[in-house]
């Protein structure tokens, strides 16, 4: 196996010193004269280790939720209600852990936690300085804005070295990788906290050196489309020619360049900006406050998005765990089999149609229910394991997606824009703006693509109520591990409203089939306060505290 080189950054965020130093070459570049930065290698070297500084890097995560696609983004998941979980490190628990669960019998399950709401869990005990490393609202900050400092180093570098061959292109690959990922961090940050900081300036003392200039997550959003739309032009002057292919090799681990990942040409790589810009209209507007312009815009984005045959960014483990480990490293491999730390809900289950493949061919249910430490939360209880389809014996068929693989390189990671993403965007533009069949046959073309085997709902006569609810459960289903379940359920009006005829279960595993779960969760989380705390608001600010 190739090892991903890399020259690592060094972090320096609220005390907290982070540098890559496991399987990798490590040398720092923050100081102005570093080799690494002064050479066409080096450069694309420090590019590759993107994956690194802004997805592995950030130490003292707790080694059980793990790094940023098995912890960060499961607390994504964990408040999405596709997983959840009874294990207590860095507050994984009490951050999915709805208000109540009030069963069919009446039976009304309080969060048992202290304090018992997670808003105010977030704000008393995690979201604290004090707290230090067990702050479950501060590691996306810490790994977004660790790759949006990479990508500024980068930047700062380019044209202070001679390259070889075409030039123009190389710099314009790297440019564009460095506008890409800043606008991917930038999107992160506007998605999940109610405020953030805009910096272009490289190796600042800590995270974001001495810039307390706190915006809205509104203006976050437009500074991540407007590094989206510099990359976007640099890639519209751009060929896949020699150099350009050997660049991005460069740029992409070998490892990451399997199934749906590889070298983009450039016009793939505009498509993946043009969903990614759909994305962040669409996660970060509440479904009752859209108006006719952003739907328009988000057909306009997806009709010019990822197309079934284009390559997209994926991540895949190796042998030797450079990026993600085959067990730990996503939320999927942290799901699989009986005992691991997050547990498959049942609302997950509830959303698969009958008949449909992919449930079988991934999930299967326990001889018993799994009800755990129920000291720790009301809605992890569950009767469904994910099948490891990694396993001898458990391949399951080679048509239907799936979801679980813990073999070194079996699972294929979506890091950002995917088709299906792309096609269901544009059926939700398409429903809700009076052209529901139109919007049914893409969510048939998904299931299709992922081999579901279900029968088509186009051209069923179905209302606009009924297609939306396809629209929901194909979102829940068909995107599943990609991050985005939460975004859904703040859009839809779920952390408010809650779910109605949910299917839970009792402390003594009896099944409710119209169950209400009250989540009560946060929308937007406060700017942690690790950060508030060595880097105050300047005068003039934003408020870095969500009013809610």
């Amino acid at each position: 196996m190739n090892k991903l080189k890399i020259y690592a950054l060094t972090l320096v965020f609220s005390g907290f010193m982070a540098s890559c130093k496991e399987q990798l070459q490590v040398e720092n570049p923050n100081q102005p004269s570093s080799p690494a930065l002064k050479t066409e290698s080096g450069l694309v070297s420090f590019g590759e280790g993107f994956y690194i500084t802004g997805f592995k890097d950030v130490k003292y995560y707790d080694g059980v939720p793990g790094y940023f696609w098995s912890g960060a983004i499961g607390n994504h998941e964990l408040m999405g209600d596709v997983i959840g979980t009874d294990i207590a490190n860095v507050f994984i628990n009490q951050i999915g852990c709805p208000n109540q669960v009030t069963l069919d019998d009446g039976t009304v399950l309080v969060n048992p936690n202290s304090p018992s709401k997670q808003i105010d869990f977030i704000r008393i005990t995690a979201n604290v300085n004090s707290t230090g490393f067990q702050n479950s609202t501060y590691y996306e900050w810490a790994y977004m804005y660790n790759l949006n400092n990479a990508a500024n180093t980068l930047l700062a570098n380019i044209d202070g070295v001679t390259f070889t061959g075409e030039a123009d292109t190389k710099k314009g690959v790297l440019k564009a990788w460095a506008y890409w990922w800043k606008g991917y961090a930038y999107s992160r940050i506007g998605s999940i906290y109610y405020a953030g900081i805009i910096n272009d300036k490289a190796n600042g003392e800590v995270l974001n050196g001495t810039n307390g200039n706190y915006v809205t997550k509104e203006a976050i959003i437009a500074e991540a489309n407007k590094n989206f739309d510099a990359a976007a032009k640099i890639l519209g002057g751009l060929t896949a020619s020699a150099d350009y292919t050997a660049t991005m090799q460069g740029l992409i681990p070998s490892f990451n360049r399997v199934g749906k990942g590889g070298v983009l040409t450039p016009a793939m790589w505009v498509r993946n900006i043009n969903t990614m810009k759909a994305r962040n209209i669409l996660v970060n507007t509440r479904v009752a406050d859209m108006t006719a312009a952003q739907w328009a815009d988000i057909l306009t984005l997806t009709n010019s998005g990822v197309q079934a045959t284009d390559l997209v960014f994926t991540g895949r483990s190796n042998a030797t765990s450079d990026f993600l480990s085959p067990t730990t490293g996503t939320v999927s491999g942290k799901t699989t089999g009986a005992n691991n730390t997050y547990k498959i809900s049942e609302r997950l289950i509830q959303d698969f149609k009958t008949g449909d493949l992919r449930l079988s061919n991934n999930f299967q249910q326990r001889s018993s229910a799994y009800i755990g430490e129920t000291s720790r939360g009301n809605a992890f209880f569950t009767r469904w394991n994910l099948i490891n389809r990694g396993a001898a014996g458990s391949e399951g068929s080679a048509s239907v997606i799936t979801y679980s693989n813990t073999n070194a390189g079996g699972y294929e990671l979506y890091m950002a824009s995917s088709y299906e993403e792309n096609q269901l965007m544009k059926a939700e533009a398409l429903i809700y703006t009076g052209k529901i069949e139109d919007g049914l046959a893409l969510i048939d073309e998904v299931r299709k693509a992922q081999g579901a085997g279900l029968a088509a709902v186009a051209g069923t006569g179905l209302t606009l109520d009924a297609a939306k609810e396809e629209l929901r459960r194909e979102r829940r289903v068909g995107l599943l591990f990609r991050a985005l379940s939460f975004y859904d359920a703040r859009r839809w009006g779920l952390l408010e409203s809650g779910r109605k005829n949910a299917v839970a279960l009792s402390r003594t595993g009896v099944v409710s089939t119209k169950a209400t779960i009250t989540y009560g969760y946060l929308d937007y989380w406060d700017v942690p306060d690790n950060e508030i705390a060595y880097n105050p608001p300047a005068s003039g600010s934003a408020a870095t505290k969500n009013p809610k």
